[in-house]
C-alpha cells in the first residue's frame, strides 16, 4: 500500500468516525426535539383527535362515564351514551380509557370547537329538557336548566326552587 493510499484510507476512517459522531450526537437532539414538542400537546388535542371514537372517562363526582365522544372543546366535551349525553367538563376529568394515540392542534379546530362550557349548557336550557346535574363533590340534582350566566348555569329543581350551579362546582350535565 503506497503513503497515499494509507492518507486516503486514513482520511476516510476519519471521515466515518465523525459521521457516526454527528449521527449519535443528532439522535440525541431529534429525541429532546420530540419530548419538547409533545409537552406542548394538550388533553383537549388528544380527546379532539378521538371525536367519533368509543371513549370512556373517570369523571371527578360522576364515575366512569362511556360512550361516543361527539364533540370536544377547550373546556368541555360532549359524550353520547347508549340513550342519553353527557356534557362533561374536562377539568373534572381525571382518567381518558380509549383515546386516539394522534392529536389535533388547536389551530385545526373549527370555530364552534372554540365554544365555551356556556355555549353548552345554553343549547340544553334551551329545549327545558330534564336533566341531571353533577357536582365534583359527587352530588346530583334533577333539574330544568333555564337561563346560563358568565360562569353559572341557573335551574329548577324538582321542588320548584331556583338553584345556580357555578360552573367550578359542575362535573357533567347528564340529558335524560
Amino acid at each position: 500500500m503506497t503513503w497515499e493510499e494509507q492518507l486516503f484510507s486514513l482520511l476516510d476512517d476519519l471521515e466515518q468516525q465523525a459521521e457516526a459522531l454527528y449521527d449519535s450526537e443528532r439522535d440525541v437532539e431529534l429525541a429532546d426535539r420530540s419530548r419538547t414538542e409533545y409537552a406542548q400537546v394538550t388533553q383537549a388535542s388528544r380527546l379532539m383527535a378521538s371525536v367519533e371514537e368509543e371513549v370512556g372517562l373517570e369523571v371527578r363526582g360522576v364515575g366512569f362515564v362511556h360512550g361516543e365522544l361527539q364533540r370536544v372543546a377547550a373546556d368541555w366535551c360532549l359524550v353520547h351514551g347508549s340513550d342519553q349525553d353527557w356534557v362533561v367538563r374536562t377539568a373534572v376529568i381525571t382518567l381518558v380509557r380509549g383515546a386516539s394515540e394522534r392529536s389535533v392542534p388547536e389551530v385545526a379546530w373549527s370555530p364552534v370547537a372554540r365554544l365555551g362550557l356556556g355555549s353548552a349548557l345554553r343549547r340544553i336550557a334551551d329545549t327545558r329538557d330534564p336533566c341531571v346535574v353533577h357536582r365534583v363533590d359527587g352530588r346530583r340534582h334533577d333539574v330544568v336548566l333555564t337561563r346560563v350566566g358568565a360562569d353559572f348555569v341557573e335551574a329548577v329543581g324538582t321542588d320548584a326552587k331556583l338553584l345556580l350551579f357555578p360552573f367550578a362546582a359542575l362535573a357533567a350535565v347528564q340529558s335524560r
